[in-house]
Protein backbone atom coordinates (compact mmCIF):
# COMPACT_ATOMS: atom_id res chain seq x y z
CA UNK A 1 0.00 0.00 0.00
CA UNK A 2 1.53 3.29 -1.08
CA UNK A 3 1.63 6.49 0.90
CA UNK A 4 -0.44 8.17 -1.83
CA UNK A 5 -3.21 5.57 -1.41
CA UNK A 6 -3.29 6.12 2.35
CA UNK A 7 -3.48 9.88 1.82
CA UNK A 8 -6.36 9.36 -0.64
CA UNK A 9 -8.21 7.23 1.94
CA UNK A 10 -7.85 10.09 4.43
CA UNK A 11 -8.97 12.69 1.87
CA UNK A 12 -12.08 10.68 1.04
CA UNK A 13 -12.85 10.22 4.73
CA UNK A 14 -12.64 13.93 5.46
CA UNK A 15 -14.68 14.78 2.37
CA UNK A 16 -17.37 12.26 3.38
CA UNK A 17 -17.69 13.97 6.77
CA UNK A 18 -17.87 17.50 5.33
CA UNK A 19 -19.74 17.49 2.00
CA UNK A 20 -20.37 13.85 1.14
CA UNK A 21 -19.08 11.59 -1.59
CA UNK A 22 -20.24 10.83 -5.10
CA UNK A 23 -21.08 7.19 -5.90
CA UNK A 24 -17.75 6.87 -7.74
CA UNK A 25 -15.85 8.20 -4.73
CA UNK A 26 -17.70 5.81 -2.43
CA UNK A 27 -16.63 2.89 -4.63
CA UNK A 28 -13.04 4.17 -4.65
CA UNK A 29 -13.11 4.53 -0.85
CA UNK A 30 -14.39 0.97 -0.44
CA UNK A 31 -11.76 -0.40 -2.83
CA UNK A 32 -8.92 1.48 -1.13
CA UNK A 33 -10.04 0.44 2.35
CA UNK A 34 -10.24 -3.19 1.23
CA UNK A 35 -6.71 -3.00 -0.18
CA UNK A 36 -5.49 -1.37 3.05
CA UNK A 37 -7.03 -4.06 5.26
CA UNK A 38 -5.55 -6.79 3.04
CA UNK A 39 -2.10 -5.19 3.29
CA UNK A 40 -2.39 -5.09 7.10
CA UNK A 41 -3.44 -8.76 7.18
CA UNK A 42 -0.56 -9.76 4.92
CA UNK A 43 1.94 -7.90 7.12
CA UNK A 44 0.57 -9.50 10.27
CA UNK A 45 0.60 -12.96 8.72
CA UNK A 46 4.18 -12.46 7.59
CA UNK A 47 5.25 -11.40 11.09
CA UNK A 48 3.46 -14.32 12.71
CA UNK A 49 4.95 -16.78 10.22
CA UNK A 50 8.44 -15.60 11.19
CA UNK A 51 7.99 -16.02 14.94
CA UNK A 52 10.01 -18.81 16.44
CA UNK A 53 8.96 -20.09 19.85
CA UNK A 54 11.85 -21.09 22.12
CA UNK A 55 11.26 -23.08 25.29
Amino acid sequence: MTEEAIQRINELYHKSKSVGLTPEEKEEQTRLRTEYVQAIRNNLKSMLDNIEVVD
